[in-house]
């Protein structure tokens, strides 16, 4: 089951991550470059590091120009996250390149690299919910309230498991074919975003 593979790495990565809790930190993704885990740890560790970025450019007392580096930052590991997200959707469209799609074969409204995306935040918000479920210092109040949105997204965890394996396995047995289309995102490209290539005027 790729999704329950997908699913420990992620959890493997966090752990990692919050051994030492900090941004700047060098990721130690330990498996082999060749390996479908080490793509898989290296989109979650990018997204550790920006779900901590988000967190500290919330900060109401954070310097200005601090915020704007952060943002610069924050922009870079977007681009980096949907880079991984095509890596990954490579991998898939190698690995089910000799399936014989039935005639009848539809497309799924997401690719399967879209679909480990969601799961690796999910990973992360599980297991931040979960810090702040068991939070000592928190009110009981607040505990509970996070169990109770932590026990939802258990479930989802269950559900979007579920729909990742049933996808991968339509694929390969012809039922849904995949289509990868690239981003094309315009923000960071100085020749598409007109802020950029005006100022280079």
């Amino acid at each position: 089951m790729f999704s329950k593979l997908a699913y420990s790495v992620f959890e493997e990565s966090i752990k990692d991550y919050h051994k030492f809790d900090s941004v700047d930190q060098p990721i130690s993704n330990a498996y082999p470059k060749d390996k479908f885990e080490h793509l898989l740890y290296a989109k979650n560790w990018v997204d550790a590091v920006q779900w901590h970025y988000e967190d500290i450019i919330r900060d109401p007392n954070i310097d200005p120009v601090e915020a704007l580096v952060l943002k610069r930052k924050i922009d870079a590991s977007n681009q980096v996250r949907t880079d991984m997200v095509e890596y990954i959707d490579s991998y898939f469209l190698q690995k089910y390149s000799g399936v014989k799609v039935k005639e009848n074969a539809k497309i799924n409204s997401e690719s399967p690299a879209w679909a480990f995306d969601r799961l690796s935040i999910l990973a992360l918000k599980i297991y931040h919910m979960q810090e702040e479920a068991t939070r000592a210092e928190a009110s009981q109040d607040h505990r509970d309230k996070c169990q109770a949105k932590l026990d939802i997204l258990m479930e989802q965890l269950s559900d979007l498991s579920t729909a990742i394996d049933d996808l991968l396995q339509d694929i390969e047995n012809g039922s849904k074919f995949m289509k990868v289309y690239k981003q094309m995102k315009m923000y960071n490209d100085d020749e598409l975003n007109p802020v950029l290539y005006q100022n280079k005027k």
